[in-house]
């Protein structure tokens, strides 16, 4: 209902100049708000009248409609199910998102997470009737450390920045216990890091310091060094980082952190990239959190639910947070409590969840694991390696790359092939919307100018990324050629036209008033 900045309606001009009377485009609906919807004495449900309880009110009882829209049952599900119609999801195509992994999920995995006994388990069931699950608990945690090389996880934090926020605090800890806590303040971030890391660690009260990268695109190791103090508390590091790229240097970087009696800290959500190949523990990392949506094939976005596990060195190993499995004489048990932690040697730094994590995504990320099998894993990181590459090795002639030789698992350009065409970046990506294509992650990484940023997976098929490859080609060539028209205006063809997010953001139009009846034309 925005309509600040460019027009929100339907497209028009170009091939999508036809207007409709109903406002519907073939057999794409134009849907109305729900309060739209509204008539009054519609209903879904017969609802008895409630129990007079004025007295309990006091005088402010309701004197007229609470103003929720009356919609009958076929209506409220037609209305839902033509706003989920507009959704674009890995289920519908390639999702080509730079950083963020949008690979498929299996059925199976589903299928798992809903067998009777998982997928309606409570948390608040008493241990005994809950062996069944505590046990995969402590299986995944024993694959998780297996493939890091690392001794210790905790499972319960909910997201990959909760798992950056985890490892931190268990930095913390471990400096408190040190008595070092006041005297290290700073945490050092490279500019190839993820966007979460500084968040995290100001969230906590210490002073970013940003590393700068090279002209490859890596962590520079001279800058690096030479910011090292007494005072540092660790470094955020993203390995492989946002530009897509392996972090030569990471064992020298490791090495120099702990001379300098700091924690190694890496953010693990790129381990889709490696996992299989390289085991963090090997490489001197003291914490590093997984995204097992990234890595691992659960739901990914949408605000969860989530997980984002923390692996441990054995420095940061007692430190980690409470609740954790265990497995004794008696059966499976979780360590839930100061005393009980204290008791099996180990000082937690607190809970991170009021709970034990999110078990459906223990259940899939397992189911996943045990399909594929360690060589199965391995070749995951492979194929991810491998369609990136191809993606970079296809484009690199109509695209611009800013960084020499191959990639990992994301392909990363820079918009100066568009320079002298009057196309920018955000138009480019508005074009591929006409052409079927949610665009790739824009802007992102800052350390490259107007980036695009895309990663297809190991999930998609040679010939799903040929036709994607060939489309960018094709825009790519459109720009340079002078269809600039066909850009600045995109999309066209979707629901709703570009908005001019600037002013949308700044004046947004909330309200609305009842649509006048539609006539006809007389």
């Amino acid at each position: 209902m925005n309509k600040q900045g460019r027009p929100t309606s339907i497209a028009v001009g170009g091939s999508a100049a036809r207007e409709t009377f109903t406002g519907n485009r073939a057999l794409q609906l134009e849907e109305a708000l729900v309060f739209e919807l509204d008539n009054p004495g519609a209903c879904g449900v017969d609802l008895d009248e409630p129990t007079p309880f004025t007295a309990r009110l006091g005088g402010f009882e309701r004197q007229g409609r609470i103003g929720l829209p009356s919609v009958s049952e076929p209506e409220i599900v037609r209305h839902y199910v033509r706003l989920s119609a507009k959704n674009y999801s890995i289920d519908a195509g390639l999702y080509p998102l730079g950083s963020c992994t949008m690979k498929h999920n299996p059925r199976l995995n589903e299928k798992m997470a809903r067998l009777p006994g998982i997928g309606d388990i409570h948390p608040l069931q008493p241990m005994k009737t809950v062996q069944g699950a505590l046990e995969l608990m402590d299986t995944l945690a024993h694959w998780l450390k297996e493939l890091t090389g690392m001794p210790a996880v905790a499972l319960s934090p909910k997201a990959g920045a909760h798992g950056e926020l985890c490892g931190m605090m268990a930095i913390r800890a471990a400096l408190i216990a040190r008595g070092e806590d006041e005297a290290r303040s700073r945490v050092l971030v490279p500019e190839s890091a993820h966007g979460t890391n500084p968040a995290t660690a100001a969230l906590l009260g210490y002073k970013v310091e940003s590393i700068p990268v090279t002209t490859e695109g890596r962590v520079d190791l001279a800058a690096f060094k030479a910011t090292l103090g007494p005072d540092v508390a660790a470094i955020m590091l993203t390995n492989p980082n946002t530009c897509g790229l392996f972090e030569r240097d990471i064992i020298d970087i490791a090495d120099a952190v702990h001379e300098a009696g700091a924690y190694f800290y890496c953010d693990g959500a790129n381990f889709n990239a490696i996992v299989g190949r390289v085991r963090p523990g090997d490489l001197g990392i003291d914490a590093m959190h997984i995204n097992l949506h990234k890595t691992f094939s659960t739901p990914h976005g949408g605000g969860g639910p989530g997980a984002g596990p923390v692996v441990f060195s054995a420095a940061l190993a007692p430190f980690a947070p409470r609740p954790y499995v265990v497995h004794g004489a008696d059966g499976f048990r979780l360590v839930e409590t100061a005393e009980d932690a204290k008791a099996d040697g180990t000082t937690p730094f607190g809970r991170m969840t009021a709970f034990h994590g999110q078990m459906g995504m223990f259940v899939r990320a397992l189911a996943y694991m045990m399909s594929h099998g360690s060589d199965g894993l391995r070749q995951v990181a492979e194929d991810a390696v491998l369609n990136a590459n191809y993606v970079l090795a296809s484009l690199k002639d109509d695209l611009s790359a800013p960084f020499e030789g191959p990639c990992m698992h994301e392909a990363l350009f820079d918009d100066r092939f568009l320079k002298g065409t009057g196309v920018e970046t955000l138009d480019f990506a508005k074009a591929m919307i006409d052409e079927g294509y949610h665009p790739m992650t824009m802007y992102f990484p800052l350390v490259v100018h107007g980036a695009l940023l895309i990663e297809p997976t190991e999930t998609e098929s040679k010939q799903a990324v040929d036709l994607f490859i060939a489309t960018l080609k094709d825009l790519a060539r459109a720009a340079k050629s002078n269809d600039k028209e066909r850009f600045t205006g995109a999309p066209y063809l979707s629901p709703r036209r570009r908005l001019d997010e600037t002013a949308a953001a700044r004046s947004p139009v909330l309200r609305w008033a009842p649509p006048a009846p539609k006539q006809a034309a007389e």
